[in-house]
């Protein structure tokens, strides 16, 4: 393919696909492609999939459908977890070129160098079980933060979750390896990395054995230079040990703030679902985080409508959640993926019903995010601010995870600044 071909990039999903999109990027501007914006008429449009729920699916098909609108000559590549999945069907979409399954996302640059517009698509795509390289990324853009991936995969079976036929088995990259990147990224001029995985708490296993683990990650990242916030993006309640709570309590790096799933407060829907916890853990591991740091941000993650949940377990999980000591939640309806374990259960909740008990949870949310931040007026949190200006405004995040917009001044941009919540 020839150099200054033009190519765009666009992330469905998580922060760890957003860290995988913006290495993808580099790699091939790199080899001489311009970048563009998704918007704009490219060469090449790269889609790097999610699907997690339905709606990825469809937001990945309209997607190619306005690409087809823009230039129906630029060449379509759809890679990511969907790809994995379900490369036949991507493949049937009208317009797609190229489905890259897992093992193959990161030859994205040989592909395109041999790809010639006009063939049929192909599929490269192997069983998830043969992937078991890990590949290093992170996201380096405009903001302030970085989203650096330290591990990939999960060896869990929770029965609503395509995850792991997706992207395999759980695996790491090297503590001294994380350290050289952080190094790396700090030369950059980066305040904040957010550390991002699958099953981020699982870190540690290397070429298929457990060498260390996520708190000893933690421990050496704690010791780096150049890098002022440490942020962790999503961690299992089992996998966030005491140890790691007092660690974080104790830095000066590590952020007061910790995203845990929950995904229901019924014990008995939590076994259906295969979680590896009970309800009494979780509420365990708030209070010591809330014992150790009392202004700590927490996120939850829930699934309202899965199959049985009945009106007392979804009253259940709203009385627990209510009475957590939480910031925030992120409310997912449940969806059918297929070749789930869940799909066995036969008691299925109607939409409508799921939707209803979405709208609840997120009412809630709503009124835990006004609770936890009228809990810190008058307090004085340090806030990194971004470099972005939107509307005259410039918006940062206080190291507890609350959102701060005020009128834009050059000078608060990539700064730490200390901040009174008003």
């Amino acid at each position: 393919m020839q150099a200054k071909k033009t190519i765009a990039l666009h992330t469905l999903g998580c922060k760890l696909n957003f860290s995988e999109t913006s290495t993808l990027g580099r790699m091939l501007e790199k080899e001489g492609f311009l970048k563009k914006e998704f918007e704009e008429v490219a060469d090449v449009y790269v889609i790097n999939t999610c699907s997690v729920t339905e709606n990825a699916d469809k937001e990945c098909r309209q997607l190619v459908r306005r690409i087809q609108k823009q230039n129906e000559d630029a060449v379509v590549v759809i890679t990511g977890c969907y790809a994995q999945l379900k490369p036949t069907e991507i493949a049937a979409i009208p317009g797609v070129d190229l489905v890259l399954g897992a093992a193959e996302k990161f030859n994205l640059v040989d592909h395109l160098t041999q790809f010639i517009k006009g063939d049929s698509t192909k599929i490269c795509s192997c069983d998830i079980n043969e992937v078991n390289d890990f590949n290093t990324s992170f996201s380096v853009t405009d903001r302030t933060r970085t989203f650096l991936k330290v591990q990939d995969g999960c060896d869990y079976t929770c029965s609503f979750c395509t995850i792991p036929m997706a992207r395999g088995k759980s695996r790491s990259n090297t503590i001294e390896n994380i350290v050289n990147q952080v190094n790396e990224i700090a030369e950059k001029g980066v305040k904040e990395i957010v550390l991002t995985g699958v099953n981020l708490g699982d870190f540690g296993i290397i070429d298929g054995e457990r060498t260390t683990n996520f708190y000893s990650l933690c421990q050496a990242l704690d010791q780096t230079e150049g890098i002022e916030r440490f942020r962790i993006s999503s961690i299992e309640p089992n996998l966030l040990t005491e140890e790691i709570i007092e660690l974080v309590a104790k830095s000066k790096k590590f952020m007061p703030h910790f995203h845990i799933p929950l995904q229901s407060g019924s014990n008995t829907i939590l076994g259906l679902m295969r979680r590896r916890y009970k309800r009494e853990l979780y509420q365990e591991r708030i209070a010591l985080v809330k014992s150790l740091m009392p202004d700590c941000g927490i996120g939850v993650d829930v699934i309202v409508g899965f199959p049985s949940e009945s009106d007392q377990d979804f009253q259940d999980t709203f009385d627990f959640l209510h009475a957590l000591e939480v910031s925030y939640l992120h409310v997912f309806t449940y969806s059918e993926r297929t070749n789930t374990k869940a799909l066995e259960l036969k008691e299925i909740v109607p939409i409508h019903i799921r939707n209803e008990r979405n709208k609840i949870l997120r009412n809630l949310s709503y009124q835990k995010m006004q609770y936890f931040r009228s809990s810190q007026l008058g307090k004085t949190r340090s806030v990194l601010f971004e470099k972005e200006e939107k509307n005259s405004m410039i918006e940062g995040y206080t190291d507890n995870y609350i959102r701060i917009s005020t009128p834009h001044q050059m000078k608060l941009e990539n700064k730490i600044v200390d901040w009174e919540i008003r």
